[in-house]
């Protein structure tokens, strides 16, 4: 079966009533918790837009509050779990502010937790990686959130 285009799925989409449609969206929300949390979001981002930044941001610090750091291979281990959280969770939202508060956050967190105590290659390239990804999206913001964001990227460097 060849998975029809987004253009294609569209067209059909506009052809359903509101009550096949909304039974189709629900449909969609059951089968993952991810395409449910996408929905929530959509949904109720648009009174609250901070709603998604600070239930992230409890995400995160649920998840290193419960990662192991006793050893160098479990935490790097850890800490790629929380990252493929983040990443996560970042797709749910096109914002880029989300984007670069959520990933400072991140870093904070794994200097707050000493996984950069290890000086474990792995564990130090995720971490400059994620600050390149805030340096990147920083540029694209305008000059004056540009200055906020940049003294926030200088705390975690």
């Amino acid at each position: 079966m060849q998975i029809p285009s987004l253009a294609m799925l569209k067209k059909e989409l506009s052809l359903l009533d509101e009550k096949e449609l909304v039974a189709t969206v629900l449909e969609l929300a059951k089968y993952s918790r991810d395409n449910k949390a996408f929905l929530y979001f959509k949904l109720f981002e648009k009174e609250n837009p901070r709603i998604f930044i600070e239930s992230a941001i409890e995400e995160i610090d649920e998840a290193f509050m419960s990662a192991n750091t006793r050893h160098y291979h479990v935490a790097k281990k850890s800490i790629q779990g929380i990252r493929r959280k983040l990443n996560k969770t970042l797709k749910l939202s096109k914002n880029k502010i989300a984007h670069i508060e959520l990933i400072i956050h991140f870093c904070k967190e794994m200097k707050a937790y000493g996984y950069l105590e290890y000086r474990h290659p792995v564990i130090d390239n995720l971490y400059k990686i994620q600050v390149g990804k805030v340096e990147k999206l920083i540029a694209g913001l305008h000059e004056d959130l540009q200055y906020d964001y940049q003294q926030l990227l200088e705390e975690i460097s």
